[in-house]
């Protein structure tokens, strides 16, 4: 997963931007991003304060480490058994 160059409480103050009457286009060109990753954003992260937002972000770190954990011991596993077939 790329990580964002926004952290948790920039993401949160670009969209209070937004929330208190800042048009969309101002915001997106004074903060480089893009159309599309703002409504992203708003979408995934609208209402929440920083600190959740940060909560949010840790736990979906967490669980891109834990399903790439995942798959490298499925693959052990797969490649284990594939072995001792071929050993019988």
């Amino acid at each position: 997963m790329k990580s964002s160059k926004f952290s948790p409480t920039q993401i949160s103050k670009i969209l209070q931007e937004f929330e208190s009457g800042k048009d969309i286009n101002t915001i997106v060109r004074e903060h480089g991003v893009s159309k599309a990753t703002f409504y992203k954003w708003r979408q995934r992260y609208g209402g929440m304060e920083a600190s959740e937002l940060k909560k949010i972000k840790a736990l979906e770190e967490e669980n891109a480490k834990l399903k790439r954990m995942y798959a490298n011991l499925a693959l052990e596993l797969d490649m284990a058994k594939y072995i001792i077939e071929k050993k019988l």
